[in-house]
């Protein structure tokens, strides 16, 4: 073993024992998609005399964050997002009215004395005074503010067990100077007749009046100019357990310096989670067995060494996103599988490469032909690489929600997937064929021999070119097709990019969807869109609507199914929702632009206009398949799209790659037959490479829901198309521009090897 090698076994060794301990002894955070409870995202807004900076929200984040701890919610997690945004999540939370009424108050606390009260408010009031409705009736005229909520520094809701036909009160502890004002307020209403509106003291929430209790009704004059004095007193009044509760969070956590709105709101059931992990879970099992058979039957014994890197990759990545804290969100478990099939490719390129330098001769033996085959493979390697991070790298910065988690999952697995084919498969690979009995009988070793499609193609040597204008012709109706789709239908943007409300309920007896149709009618919503979802589920989605009304629905569609707990409830502002649609064109222009200016680095402008095209009709059929059908146009769906482009652009380079390669050695000929040699070179790793994904992605279509299913289908049509247009759109339009505008011949290279020569008929399959 040389020093190389010796180097790369020791890196592989220590990776995979890392990746194992750390696989055993940690688990990774999950999004609130996955374990159940709702997330909140509210937006900092400019108060007269106070705009927002990063300053402000870091004081609001600190406020947020003490009342969610009085809510008593395990495990929260309050964070700024930007400048002026704060994201509230509440795991094990499924209702979120009663969290949304806490986090999103202002809680502006104000103490006043009580000047007045009448039935209704006078018509004429004069400058500066204060005139709110009652908590038990009536209009109260107030003083101004005598202390505001800063000088409390506690509050508890309690009930006293001594007591309790007293109900519910708030259990107020003063700081500063704020004993000292409440004595002073309250002595002064003590010396006030009972039963009279000077006796009282208001205490007012965000302009409310939410308790204006006589002070000592039942104690005469005693407290006459003392006050009750020590630094505490109670907010008594008509509370319910949970109202005392969330009063007392708000007062101990204080008020908001700036006024807050909720632009959205997610909760999600702890069953559609768990079934969530458990689908893809079954997938990645599926899927991985599935690739493995594939992989070990085409590459024999390399490719067994392949599978055992796929394991080590699954561990590596795991462990990669345990320790870095990352949070694992449903796109993202879908990124995690779809990496697996992805993390094929590096090593399909590998061995094709290896078996064309063996059996051509460059190389003697089998290790060395493996090595070579590494070492020219690694450029085409790290194009797909580089390509699917900008894609993954674009959704992480410009994406929302848990469809980042997607992006951080797949760079991840891009990278497990390299250190996995580049370290770990090869040092395997490069042992297992050195050994005797591999080498007495080479067609074990995968390497020794082209298969099927590959002798197929050399036998028929299709003259794909002869006929480019036919092939462009195809490509331009594909595309026409795909874009009468969006024109004739539209598409059906989700509420992500739209603003609204998603619920998705589960009912106890299963009912039909124009059954809940007509329910959601009932309870005031006639133009809802109802729609059947998964096996019994039902989806409603309506325009901009409070939780009171989203129950309602709810509450309507459980009286006809006899009863409905809430699976999903999404709700995004219009303002959001439109911003998250200029992020979601702005991420596909930057994504064509960074693909683009990669072609453009690496190629002559002609081989990027071939890729061009190759993009544009694979997403145009994707877009247009998803137009005609009324599929929905989301975040997850915009995430496809990006890997789709990365995909896409990831084939064209190969095959880009090989005919300028195969040009090089071959100046003399026609363009034509060299693209025609280039593309019956790459099609078997293509055809290996798409098998394998579409393993991956069969399992999560069949088993990953709505949201998975729709991604796994454009992904599927994607890498489906994928396949023709950077085969036989690419490089028929490179073809037809290079007759019209050509390159100085390349001078040919000294000594090459001729890489088409036939293969040996007796190589293995």
């Amino acid at each position: 073993m040389n020093r190389s090698s010796l180097i790369r076994a020791l890196l592989a060794f220590f990776v995979l024992a890392a990746s194992t301990y750390v696989v055993l002894t940690a688990k990774p955070e999950l999004g609130l998609d996955l374990r159940g409870g709702t997330q909140i995202v509210l937006e900092a807004k400019d108060a007269p005399g106070v705009n927002v900076t990063s300053d402000i929200t870091d004081k609001v984040t600190q406020v947020l964050h003490r009342r969610v701890d009085a809510l008593g919610v395990a495990e929260p997690n309050v964070t700024r997002q930007g400048e002026n945004r704060i994201i509230v999540e509440l795991p094990g939370v499924q209702d979120p009215r009663e969290a949304a009424k806490v986090v999103g108050k202002t809680a502006q606390l104000t103490f006043h004395e009580v000047l007045n009260q009448v039935a209704e408010k006078p018509a004429k009031t004069a400058k500066g005074e204060i005139w709110l409705p009652s908590d038990t009736g009536g209009v109260l005229q107030l003083s101004q503010p005598a202390m505001t909520g800063e000088l409390v520094s506690g509050a508890d809701g309690m009930i006293d067990p001594q007591q309790p036909g007293q109900g519910w009160f708030v259990q107020m502890k003063f700081q500063g100077d704020g004993g000292k004002i409440w004595a002073n307020i309250t002595g002064k209403a003590a010396c006030e007749p009972v039963n009279t509106p000077k006796r009282q003291i208001a205490i007012v929430l965000d302009n409310e009046v939410i308790s204006a209790p006589q002070v000592d009704p039942n104690g005469g004059n005693q407290l006459c100019n003392t006050g009750i004095a020590g630094g505490t007193s109670t907010i008594s009044g008509t509370f319910t357990e949970q109202e005392a509760k969330d009063l007392a969070a708000l007062i101990e956590g204080g008020s908001l310096p700036v006024p807050v709105e909720i632009i959205d709101q997610r909760s999600v059931g702890p069953s559609l989670g768990a079934d969530a992990i458990e689908a893809s879970a079954t997938a990645a099992i599926i899927g991985l067995a599935l690739t493995a058979i594939f992989i070990i039957f085409v590459y024999r014994l390399v490719g067994l060494m392949a599978v055992l890197g796929l394991i080590g990759y699954a561990g590596m990545s795991y462990a990669a996103l345990t320790a870095l804290g990352a949070t694992l969100t449903l796109p993202g478990l879908a990124g995690f599988v779809l990496a697996i099939g992805m993390a094929v490719d590096a090593n399909v390129l590998v061995f094709e490469r290896a078996r064309e330098d063996h059996i051509s001769g460059r190389t003697d033996g089998l290790r060395r032909s493996l090595r070579s085959g590494f070492q020219n493979a690694f450029s085409a390697i790290a194009d797909s690489n580089i390509t699917t991070l900008l894609a993954a790298g674009l959704l992480f910065f410009l994406a929302a929600g848990p469809v980042r988690g997607f992006g951080v999952t797949l760079s991840i697995g891009v990278l497990a997937s390299l250190l996995s084919a580049l370290v770990v498969t090869r040092v395997l690979a490069e042992f297992f064929v050195s050994r005797k009995f591999v080498l007495k009988r080479p067609g074990l070793s995968g390497i020794a021999g082209h298969g099927r499609v590959r002798i197929w193609l050399e036998d028929k040597r299709p003259a794909l070119m002869s006929h480019s204008r036919r092939w462009l012709l195809i490509s331009a109706v594909v595309i026409a097709v795909g874009v009468a789709g969006v024109v004739v239908r539209g598409l059906n943007l989700g509420i992500e990019f739209t603003g609204g409300r998603l619920l998705e309920v589960s009912t106890a007896q299963r009912i039909t969807p124009d059954q809940a149709r007509a329910a959601v009618s009932e309870a005031g919503y006639p133009t809802a869109i109802v729609q059947a979802s998964g096996v019994d589920d039902i989806t409603v989605r309506t325009g901009t609507i409070s939780n009171d009304e989203a129950e309602k629905i709810r509450e309507s569609i459980g009286r006809m199914g006899g009863g409905a707990e809430v699976v999903r409830n999404e709700s995004i502002g219009p303002s959001l929702g439109q911003e998250l649609r200029n992020k979601g064109l702005i991420a596909l222009g930057i994504a064509l632009l960074a693909q683009l200016a990669y072609l453009a680095a690496r190629f002559r402008w002609t081989f990027g206009a071939g890729a061009v095209l190759a993009l544009l009709q694979n997403v145009a059929v994707v877009v247009g398949v998803f137009a005609w059908t009324g599929k929905p146009i989301d975040g997850i769906f915009l995430a496809a799209i990006l890997t789709i482009i990365g995909y896409t652009v990831n084939d064209s380079v190969v095959v880009f790659d090989r005919i300028r390669e195969t040009r090089s050695s071959r100046a003399t000929d026609n363009l034509g037959p060299v693209i025609d040699t280039a593309i019956v070179n790459v099609l078997p790793r293509t055809i290996n490479t798409g098998i394998s994904t579409l393993f991956i992605l069969s399992a999560l279509l069949v088993l990953g829901g709505d949201s998975l299913g729709d991604f796994s289908l454009a992904l599927l049509l994607g890498i489906l198309v994928g396949t023709y247009s950077s085969n036989l759109t690419a490089a028929p339009l490179l073809l037809e521009l290079e007759r019209r505008y050509p390159a100085p011949p390349p001078r040919p290279r000294r000594a090459q090897v001729d890489r088409d020569a036939a293969p040996d008929r007796g190589a293995v399959v």
